[in-house]
């Protein structure tokens, strides 16, 4: 339950858990610790990123007291597995998938699984899921969050798809508990060269917004 506990708390902290799609992984640990000086303090590597269980491994190994790492776009159980030995603390899917939830609950991780309905959702929930992904957030809107959260205030959700700084404050007003950010965080263009401080100010904002 530790891990649980902390990942939840981590992801809660700032209000947001950063997506890392297609970043360059010899970069992963600086583009980390600019996101951590930004306050954002939980952070996913989607399984489609060449090098993506390495660049778990390396952020855990720096960044192990100040931020929770994860893996993302996880699809089946043995994905699941194999990112939760090589370090993830957490699993994000764009799908509920039963298999993945209960390799999850074998480790002890936390999932985030996607959801669209509320049947989904609630079902997430029941199957021990602490913070349920509403995805992609962009198609039903902040209004959904709204509506959803009148029925099941119990329930962590996470706006993901379409969120950036612009519109954090609309979700979270309207009942989105924390962001799933990912390409409005950081061009390619900073980490070619190395302006790690830009993506440190983007998360700041983010995080501002996002509170």
């Amino acid at each position: 339950m530790r891990n649980k506990l902390l990942v939840y708390e981590q992801a809660m902290r700032g209000k947001v858990v950063a997506i890392l799609r297609q970043i360059d992984t010899s970069k992963a640990v600086p583009i980390a610790e600019a996101l951590v000086q930004g306050g954002i303090t939980a952070m996913e590597i989607t399984m489609d990123t060449p090098g993506a269980l390495d660049a778990i491994s390396a952020i855990r190994k720096e960044l192990a007291a100040k931020a929770a790492v994860g893996v993302g776009t996880v699809l089946d159980e043995e994905t699941a597995r194999t990112a939760i030995l090589a370090g993830a603390q957490f699993i994000v899917a764009p799908n509920l998938d039963e298999k993945v939830i209960a390799m999850g609950h074998r480790y002890n991780i936390p999932v985030m699984p996607g959801c669209m309905t509320p049947t989904e959702i609630q079902k997430a929930y029941t199957l021990g899921c602490d913070i349920v992904k509403v995805f992609p957030a962009h198609t039903v809107g902040p209004s959904f969050f709204k509506s959803v959260k009148a029925p099941l205030p119990h329930i962590t959700l996470m706006a993901t798809g379409g969120v950036s700084t612009a519109n954090a404050a609309e979700y979270r007003q309207a009942g989105a508990d924390l962001l799933g950010v990912g390409g409005s965080l950081m061009r390619e263009s900073w980490v070619e060269d190395d302006q790690f401080s830009k993506i440190t100010e983007a998360a700041q904002q983010l995080v501002e917004a996002a509170r």
